[in-house]
């Protein structure tokens, strides 16, 4: 997976800053890697604890919305929510996250386009006036009677 931008030369996992430190800063100039505090950064064990704890969070928010998918809900919502929480700690997450912002806006870039929008304005009209023929004929042949209520017609 492409996780950097179409752009040449964009560094995406780390650069030096002025006082020669390795630091994670991308182009957009939020740090990769955790952001929990510094007081459980300096204990390691404290620091793991809190990577899986942010990871158990994280999962189960993802496994409902995995869950929420076939069912009512907001599915893909609530997984991004996840992705989000696990971004918090893992550079991983942080990457697919950003790879999922910019396919997005992407994605809404060309859906603004003139021509686009224009053939979806047809496309929909045309699925409305089909879908009132449909109706419009159920209710001239049967009136306001729901289906399960019609006898053999």
């Amino acid at each position: 997976m492409n996780t950097g931008s179409d752009e040449p030369g964009e560094v995406a996992v780390s650069a030096d800053d002025e006082t020669g430190k390795k630091t994670d800063e991308t182009k957009d100039g939020q740090g990769l890697g955790s952001r929990a505090p510094e007081f459980v950064k300096a204990r390691r064990l404290l620091h793991l604890s809190w990577q899986v704890l942010i990871f158990v969070i994280g999962l189960a928010v993802v496994v409902a919305g995995i869950i929420m998918l076939p069912l009512p809900g907001p599915g893909w919502v609530v997984i991004f929510g996840g992705m989000a929480i696990w971004a918090t700690e893992f550079v991983w997450a942080q990457l697919v996250l950003r790879w999922t912002k910019r396919k997005v806006t992407e994605a809404a870039q060309r859906a603004l386009d003139p021509e686009v929008r224009r053939r979806n304005i047809i496309l929909t009209v045309i699925g409305l006036v089909i879908v009132a023929a449909i109706l419009g004929v159920y209710l001239w042949k049967f009136g306001f009677e729901m289906p399960w209520n019609i006898k053999n017609q």
